[in-house]
């Protein structure tokens, strides 16, 4: 009677009540209750309770609410979605928190659904998903040996005094926290709480507008799709592991980093079915890419092996687009060698002997442009053509092509060794190397395709090698390719020239070795046509063929000295120059 008198003179209080599924006569006091806090307006759905446990007669009389709070966790156990309304016969009830809101009219159910300060709620399935706050103890948890001792006067024994006014306008949670009271919950954020933490957190989100918005179904269903079509382009398009499992890593960092955001700005990501397309699309992804390209795979590897080297092999097999039938500007070094007197040798010997000379020098320079991370295009009759640049570009390529242009030369010593072993004629070499813009990529048909590269940049590196047989040099490569080797070969300027089918001149320089490796002899020879080349370019012409003469004397048979020297003596009875008399044009090819 005294709990009864205090909640009616109070007349702030709200009940719970225990719905249950289980079959019971309904007393009507017990009808006649639940009938006092009916939610208007709320057609029956969801769960149909078939009766109630409601609180005795003589402290119910003067409650202001009263609310369902028999509730079940998800299905994992933890409780982080809350009914907030139940159906028993034809009426519609709320729960315990939601009744403090429905009592006073700020929440009312509409045909558009549970309304709170005439805005939806966000239920999926009548349930509201809570917000938890954080922290081990996010409420003010007074024990009840404290209220009783400040009601008379005592000092408490557990915590600070509590004055008369301290429930003044807060709302109050009267429930059991002692373990032994079996009202242990598991929560989001707690693994060990209690059923009235969780009704006071569902007070909270509703007072204050703080619980969680489950994002739409069709977004989250977009959302899936997304990442379905992301991890499957990203492993169809690149093969090897590292970047496929970098981006499986990054898709689940993608994932939850989305997912805190959201959160943060209180919507709910099921980032579970994100994960499981992100796992299933992955594994798929990957289980199609290695099993249906897998002979793709080898067939490039084995065909591109033949002719270039490993790095650029995995390079290609990394970017398969590359091998797709056409091809895209690149910036190439291209090298064209050629077997001087190559119709003199074949004359001699016979067609058997030819080919096989044919064959192990060919081989041998195969080898040094592999090494040097050439590409093998092709071979024409007794030239092998090669590049770099494409499919591969690196800052050495300029270097790499004139490295390996010197080795040709090494090569061809050491095979002209064994020559005169085996009694054949000994070769010599040409190299022509020009760098520029071309168009690289399998050119030719389905049927029969070849990777090259063409273009004017080609020609001319092909009409560089046959200048060699005007200046008697070995290696003569464009200016356009020297500038990239940063002086780490020793080479000398064989002057501007214009080749036969072209109109503007290109500086042309040989190649004689690399610095480090330069004799002092060699390095004598190159000041002293320099000095002789300077006088010349300054139209000193008698003073030029002395210096050549002079060099030709110390250096006899030099090829470059030899040719400027006859050009000095015959310019030098000229009267007048033209414009252009320093270029060298070629009249053939």
């Amino acid at each position: 009677m005294v709990l009864g008198d205090a909640i009616a003179k109070a007349a702030n209080v709200s009940l719970p009540f225990f719905l249950s599924v289980n079959e019971k006569v309904m007393a009507p006091d017990d009808i006649a209750y639940l009938n006092r806090f009916v939610i208007p307006g709320g057609p029956p759905s969801g769960t149909a309770y078939r009766s109630v446990t409601t609180p005795v007669d003589v402290i119910r009389h003067g409650v202001k609410g009263s609310g369902n709070v028999a509730i079940s966790p998800d299905g994992d156990g933890v409780y982080r979605r809350i009914p907030l309304s139940f159906t028993m016969g034809n009426m519609t009830l709320p729960n315990l928190a939601l009744s403090w809101f429905t009592g006073r009219g700020i929440a009312k159910m509409e045909s558009r659904g549970l309304l709170l300060r005439g805005s939806p709620l966000p239920l999926t399935e009548g349930k509201l998903l809570l917000r938890f706050p954080r922290g081990a103890k996010p409420f003010t948890v007074i024990p009840a040996i404290d209220v009783l001792s400040a009601y008379r006067g005592a000092a408490p024994p557990q915590g600070a005094i509590l004055s008369r006014d301290f429930f003044k306008g807060k709302v109050v949670f009267l429930g059991m926290t002692a373990p032994g009271l079996l009202d242990l919950k598991s929560t989001p954020t707690m693994p060990v709480s209690t059923g009235v933490h969780i009704n006071a957190t569902l007070f909270e989100n509703l007072d204050l507008g703080t619980f969680m918005r489950p994002v739409p179904a069709s977004l989250v269903a977009l959302s899936m799709l997304l990442v379905c079509l992301f991890i499957a382009a990203f492993v169809l398009t690149f093969h090897t592991i590292v970047k496929n499992l970098s981006a499986f890593v990054a898709g689940c960092l993608l994932i939850v980093a989305v997912a805190a955001v959201l959160f943060s700005l209180r919507y709910y990501l099921p980032t579970t079915y994100l994960m499981v397309t992100l796992i299933v699309s992955f594994i798929l992804s990957v289980a199609f890419s290695y099993g249906l390209e897998g002979r793709e795979r080898q067939f490039i590897k084995r065909t591109f092996s033949q002719y270039m080297d490993k790095t650029i092999v995995e390079h290609v097999l990394q970017n398969p687009d590359i091998v797709k039938p056409g091809g895209k500007k690149a910036r190439v070094t291209v090298l064209f060698a050629d077997i001087a007197g190559f119709t003199t040798i074949s004359e001699r010997n016979s067609p058997e002997d030819t080919a096989l000379m044919l064959h192990r020098v060919l081989n041998e320079l195969t080898e040094v442009v592999i090494e040097e991370k050439g590409v093998v295009d092709k071979y024409i009759g007794d030239c092998i053509m090669a590049f770099w640049g494409s499919p591969l570009a690196t800052p050495k390529d300029e270097i790499n092509a004139c490295r390996c242009s010197l080795k040709f030369i090494g090569a061809i010593g050491r095979i002209n060794t064994v020559f005169e072993r085996e009694g054949t004629p000994p070769v010599a070499i040409r190299v022509g190397l020009h760098t520029g813009d071309a168009i690289a990529g399998n050119m030719g048909s389905v049927r029969l395709f070849d990777f090259t590269v063409v273009g004017d940049t080609v020609n001319l590196a092909s009409r560089l090698e046959s200048v060699n047989k005007v200046f008697g040099t070995s290696i003569i490569v464009s200016e356009h390719t020297i500038a990239h080797t940063y002086r780490l070969f020793l080479s000398r300027s064989l002057g501007p020239i214009e080749v036969k089918g072209k109109s503007e001149p290109v500086v042309i320089h040989e190649v004689l070795c690399e610095n480090n490796d330069a004799s002092p002899a060699a390095r004598r020879k190159i000041d002293l046509y320099n000095e002789a080349f300077r006088i010349y370019r300054e139209q000193r012409f008698p003073e030029a063929v002395e210096v050549f003469d002079a060099l030709l004397k110390e250096f006899p048979h030099d090829g470059p000295s030899e040719f400027y020297r006859k050009r000095a003596q015959s310019l030098g009875g000229t009267f007048s120059l033209t414009k252009d008399w320093d270029i060298i044009r070629m009249t053939e090819k």
